[in-house]
């Protein structure tokens, strides 16, 4: 007895801590949301099937080499579960493996990961401790165990996952193969079995390009231009030839618009633009983990991102039928100011790759310790120092602006701050209104720099939100400060950022249709008069009177005229009340269906099947 409890003392010590551990972490750290007791059951028994596995491989070894695995493992465990706790405490999302390759991203995030990090973190390495302190005081050291020993270690291993799935499927059918939503999964199968899924599922996605072949991309093409609605010939070409200017407005939600804090207006300037700008209040984000690079994904190809990663790591070396090459063809010169290194996001590649003439990064600017907080170059100083390229571009032209200042974790000098932080709970919260503010100053700056430039009256102005700023780790203060509860229902309603579009001489007009940034290219191209119908894409023109108002985020959660689905659950709009499943299941499916057929467009890279035929037809025709 005393020969097997020295065996396995260490090892059932590991399984069980690491276990424990990480079943706390889930309940009690991650906000999961558990219906009833079979989840409460099964978020319990997720970890053990995945972390008898991998201590089951540390039973090859006896003696000091045994318990050195063990204690390897362990830690691995911990750094797997505490990079997910860190992770998700700002983009309350969990890691991918697209994610972790994102390494010439790390350089860049600076303050942003340390002010996720806490002294009292050492608790979640607590078991690893535990292990140390045992292994210097157990004199006894494990010996040799059968190959029998071994063998029914991982029997039991498989054999706990196979009714941990078994139990998933039946309170959430088709769960692997259906992965929009990463919370499903983790819920289900456990962080450990998710991160080996997600291994499987890359490992997937790298094949499907090789396996592609040109009869997917008919099939998807058939349906995208048979759920196309007609442009408001209207607006058609009403900014033809003009010069447009994109500025994607870092972190900014929609509530800040026409708000105040403590008294003080919040966006003063914004909401002065859209008195006389054609203004969308019922607009939504549907970034992924990819955040600002998704939205340039969206605005450039209205195709979604990616389930995880950024779709400009993973995939930059497709072929995409880019705005900024449709608009080269048009005669546009194109190009991006963005004050940040070249390659964050893999901006270098990707711009290359969609078409853009010049890319005006970081090396562009005069960049000191002065005109500089956060992620780098002050927006103010941004505007300022790029009107004497702007101004010099040949015309007409298609330019984007990306901020800064308004970046996690919202820091900004005392001399800078035109209204005080707020008060709560939150400092993100707080810190946040007052890089809003500062945005919106340096957003009006650069209006006044175009007017005086002569490039205003020619030009068009496209302003959008990119992401959200405020995660659901907020949800306390954000329940202060819209003194109302954030449930599920509301926190869908707060993905909404501002969508607005300025034509100098037009009257502000406020459109209610419900879209999402996967509607922003054919809003734009037909506004400039430019026929984009032998191109795919997913989105619709948001004047179209004939569009069905919806947008689908890209964990599969939609929203419509009438109703919002999200964490599995139908809500009717007018009321923010549960409701029956029945009326959101037409739009489920049809979420489903842009989301996948746009996925295998990309894994697929299917663009390039489509090109080669349309430029083999077109020259048929023209023998």
């Amino acid at each position: 007895m005393k020969k097997t409890l020295a065996n396995y003392s260490m090892f059932l010590t590991a399984t069980v801590l690491l276990w424990i551990k990480t079943y706390f972490v889930s309940k009690f750290y991650f906000n999961i949301p558990l219906e009833n007791k079979m989840q409460q059951f099964i978020l319990l028994i997720s970890p053990i099937s995945t972390v008898l596995l991998f201590f089951g491989f540390t039973l090859f070894f006896s003696g000091k080499a045994r318990n050195r695995m063990i204690l390897f493992i362990s830690f691995i465990g911990s750094i797997i579960l505490y990079a997910n706790i860190v992770f998700y405490r700002f983009f309350n999302d969990f890691i991918t493996i697209p994610v972790l390759f994102q390494t010439s991203n790390m350089g860049d995030l600076g303050s942003s990961i340390f002010e996720l990090i806490n002294v009292t973190d050492i608790v979640f390495f607590i078991d690893v401790i535990i292990l140390v302190v045992l292994m210097k005081f157990i004199s006894a050291k494990p010996g040799h165990v059968t190959k029998k020993q071994v063998a029914s270690v991982f029997a039991a291993a498989l054999a706990l996952f196979a009714v941990n799935l078994g139990l998933a499927e039946t309170e959430r059918p088709q769960l692997l193969t259906r992965t929009f939503d990463r919370e499903m999964l983790i819920k289900n199968i456990g962080v450990y079995n998710y991160h080996i899924y997600d291994i499987f599922m890359q490992s997937r996605a790298q094949a499907q390009r090789a396996l592609a072949d040109s009869s997917e991309i008919v099939d998807i093409e058939n349906y995208v231009k048979a759920n196309r609605v007609k442009p408001n010939e209207n607006f058609t070409g009403i900014a033809k030839d003009k010069n447009v200017f994109v500025i994607v407005l870092e972190s900014t939600q929609d509530f800040v618009i026409n708000n105040t804090v403590d008294g003080e207006v919040i966006t003063p300037f914004l909401n002065e633009l859209i008195t006389e700008s054609y203004y969308f209040p019922n607009f939504y984000h549907q970034t992924g983990q990819g955040k600002t690079s998704d939205s340039e994904f969206l605005l450039e190809n209205s195709l979604y991102p990616l389930p995880s990663g950024a779709v400009f790591f993973t995939h930059s070396q497709n072929e995409y039928d880019g705005m900024p090459k449709k608009l080269k063809e048009e005669g546009y010169y194109t190009s991006v100011f963005h004050a940040n290194n070249k390659s964050f996001w893999n901006r270098d590649v990707m711009y290359d790759t969609l078409g853009y003439d010049r890319f005006y990064d970081v090396n562009s600017f005069n960049v000191t310790e002065e005109n500089s907080i956060g992620w780098g170059l002050k927006d103010d100083d941004f505007f300022q120092q790029s009107i004497k390229y702007v101004k010099n571009l040949p015309q007409p032209f298609y330019t984007k602006y990306i901020t800064l200042t308004n970046h996690f974790p919202f820091t900004l000098d005392e001399e800078d701050q035109l209204i005080p932080p707020w008060d709560s709970n939150s400092g993100t919260l707080n810190r946040y209104f007052t890089t809003v503010r500062y945005m919106d100053e340096a957003v009006k700056n650069f209006f006044e720099r175009i007017k005086e430039e002569g490039l205003y009256e020619d030009s068009i102005f496209i302003l959008y939100g990119d992401h959200y700023g405020i995660s659901e780790n907020h949800n306390k203060a954000m329940s202060q400060f819209l003194e109302k509860e954030v449930t599920p229902f509301e926190s869908a309603q707060l993905q909404k950022v501002p969508f607005i579009i300025h034509i100098p001489g037009h009257e502000g007009k406020v459109i209610d249709t419900v879209g999402g940034q996967i509607d922003m290219k054919p809003t734009i191209l037909n506004l400039l008069g430019i026929d984009a119908r032998d191109q795919i894409y997913f989105g619709n023109d948001l004047f179209s009177e004939e569009r069905s108002d919806f947008a689908v985020f890209r964990d599969g959660s939609f929203i419509t005229k009438d109703y919002v689905y999200t964490k599995n659950i139908c809500y009717d709009k007018a009321t923010g009340l549960e409701t029956e499943m029945e009326h959101c299941e037409p739009y489920k499916e049809k979420s489903e269906t842009h989301l996948d057929l746009s996925d295998r467009i990309i894994y697929g890279d299917l663009l390039r099947f489509f090109n080669k035929e349309e430029q083999l037809l077109l020259k048929n025709s023209q023998k």
